[in-house]
């Protein structure tokens, strides 16, 4: 019997635990309806993709055995020393960071520093005249 692949389009899989996410019923997202697995396939997707389409894959996985109150546990597979405990409410963009995600969109605008002109009036109006 040979063994076969299949291939993938993830760049990313998240691990959720399935037991946290059935306690707590919902809490992530804009409205804290949604289960953190559905959140962060809905709010931080990278392509379009579905199932083995899609660039992350955020899979519900058995009980790691950390039970937080109020919380989820979720691991990057890519980083498994560092389980991450998601508490209730949590901002979406900071669980992505947490987590090592990057699907392709910047948290916040990049700021460019602006110069007041010198006191010395070599503002604008010294560089027009």
């Amino acid at each position: 019997m040979t063994i076969k692949t299949s291939k993938t389009k993830w760049r990313d899989v998240v691990l959720v635990c399935k037991k946290c996410q059935k306690r707590l019923d919902g809490g992530f997202g804009p409205h804290g309806d949604k289960s953190l697995k559905k959140a962060l396939k809905k709010y931080l997707k990278p392509g379009d993709g579905k199932g083995r389409k899609a660039e992350l894959a955020v899979i519900e996985t058995a009980c790691f055995d950390v039970c937080p109150k109020n919380a989820v546990v979720a691991i990057n597979a890519a980083n498994p020393k560092a389980l991450l405990i998601v508490p209730v409410g949590a901002d979406l963009f900071e669980v992505k960071a947490r987590l090592g995600l990057d699907d392709g969109r910047r948290l916040k605008p990049t700021l460019t520093v602006v110069e007041p002109p010198s006191p010395g009036g070599r503002g604008l109006e010294a560089r027009r005249a």
